[in-house]
């Protein structure tokens, strides 16, 4: 072969050589594109370090930021790096960019970032209507699930106006039906918009009503007992007969069904629950709901995320050491099950789930709440359990800790302290009016839903 050939040869394939190392020097030093997205939120708080923001579809996000300046109540925009963890406090992904603007509203003058496809969506714009007509003070006040102060609750009531009181046994003991009435009767009277009246009537150990005979024949049974006497059809029908009761007696919000799953007789939760495995646990919750429809009696599935083997919550504080997987598996499908009939309001328990938040109750838990509303798709009503039970009535500013949670209703005893706490919460700015409007004006749209307000909607 031709020498000239050869050497030219070798040149071609040398200088090929070096155009391709340079080609992957240059390629090598090149750093990889950095995909960012966007979200759009409603600031709930700013810190030095962290802002926390809620989404159209009410899921909380915690980002950490350096020298953040937002003001609580603006819209924000946000521009991030990495995936977003609803189970997590604080998300590991990195903001970018963002910019604030003002709340905007659209043509009925309801806040954009309230409109959701919600079960009580339908309602909304007479619930911005009515929330127009409200002061500050009104407002904050139909947060509040109330417990029933006895002598003084009709001039309470007047004074502040709550979103309802809940009723124990003590309030109907020695009562007759038409004393009951009467009772709730007035307390209507003396309300702008009509209060939630609400009350735990399980059956079997709790019976806040039945065990008065004045009132029913007899006490409510167990779930259990209704289950081993006769099945599902047994349940429906006890949900229609105590639906029946308590709308007569001008009771419209039951606390109950239980639905945490509880087959260990040791459990303290047990003697409460339905006593039988997620599958017919699930079937029972899903039972409980489709039955209460139509009767004037919104039910409430409780304990969320499930109270599993836990202490009781009403001396002290209680650890759920169970895993997530654990939880989803065995705890969540009931709760799933009600959801998908239907059910309006959950009520969260104050056990500390370490799995999910090991830093916070259940019930003051923004983790908690986003699995409730991201996992299960709930849109209805989010409530505590009573904050004045042991496991939290000691924390400072429990009542705003449990609005910026993600809670729309709180059950509480000390009304004046949970208003007073919010009061210096708008003034310090940890969370804004807008929340405030946010939780009231869907309150409202529910009590529009369950037809309390059926006169306003003429």
């Amino acid at each position: 072969m031709d020498k000239k050939y050869i050497l030219g040869l070798l040149s071609v394939v040398t200088l090929t050589f070096f155009v391709f190392l340079g080609v992957a020097i240059a390629d090598s030093s090149k750093k990889p594109e950095v995909k960012t997205k966007n979200m759009a939120a409603m600031v709930m708080s700013v810190e030095n370090d962290k802002i926390t923001v809620q989404d159209q579809d009410h899921i909380i996000y915690t980002f950490a930021i350096d020298g953040v300046h937002a003001e609580v109540g603006s819209n924000i925009e946000i521009e991030y790096t990495g995936s977003l963890n609803k189970n997590k406090n604080v998300q590991d992904s990195k903001i970018i960019a963002y910019k604030t603007s003002p709340v905007s509203v659209d043509e009925n003058g309801i806040s954009t970032d309230w409109l959701d496809h919600g079960i009580f969506s339908n309602y909304y714009k007479l619930a911005s209507k009515k929330l127009q007509e409200l002061s500050l003070d009104e407002k904050i006040a139909q947060m509040l699930l109330v417990r029933y102060p006895g002598a003084n609750a009709v001039e309470a009531l007047k004074k502040y106006q709550f979103g309802g009181y809940v009723f124990f046994e003590k309030d109907f003991s020695g009562k007759i039906t038409e004393e009951v009435q009467g009772m709730m009767a007035e307390l209507q009277d003396v309300s702008k918009i009509p209060i939630l009246t609400a009350t735990d009537e399980e059956g079997g150990k709790v019976v806040r009503v039945s065990s008065n005979t004045n009132l029913a024949p007899e006490k409510f049974k167990s779930s259990k007992e209704l289950y081993a006497s006769g099945g599902f059809d047994a349940i429906k029908q006890d949900t229609i007969n105590k639906s029946k009761l308590l709308n007569d007696l001008g009771i419209n919000l039951n606390l109950a069904p239980v639905v945490d799953v509880s087959t260990n007789s040791k459990d303290y939760m047990y003697d409460r629950a339905f006593g039988q495995g997620v599958d017919l646990t699930s079937t029972y919750a899903r039972t409980v709901i489709e039955s209460s429809k139509g009767l004037g009696v919104s039910y409430t599935m409780k304990h969320f995320p499930g109270y599993g083997n836990n202490a009781d919550t009403h001396q002290g504080a209680a650890v759920d050491q169970r895993t997530y997987e654990e939880i989803l598996k065995n705890d969540l499908p009931p709760f799933k099950a009600g959801i998908d009939v239907g059910a309006e309001a959950i009520l969260v328990s104050h056990n500390t789930v370490n799995s999910i938040d090991a830093s916070n109750p259940a019930s003051l838990s923004p983790s908690v709440h986003n699995v409730l509303r991201s996992e299960l798709g709930f849109t209805g009503i989010i409530m505590t359990d009573d904050l004045a039970m042991g496991a939290v009535s000691s924390i400072d500013d429990v009542t705003v800790k449990a609005l910026l949670a993600g809670n729309d209703l709180i059950i509480t005893t000390d009304y004046e302290e949970s208003i007073a706490s919010i009061k210096r919460a708008l003034q310090n700015g940890t969370i804004d009016e807008k929340l405030i409007e946010k939780n009231a004006f869907r309150i409202i749209a529910w009590k529009y839903a369950k037809g309390l307000m059926f006169e306003n909607q003429k």
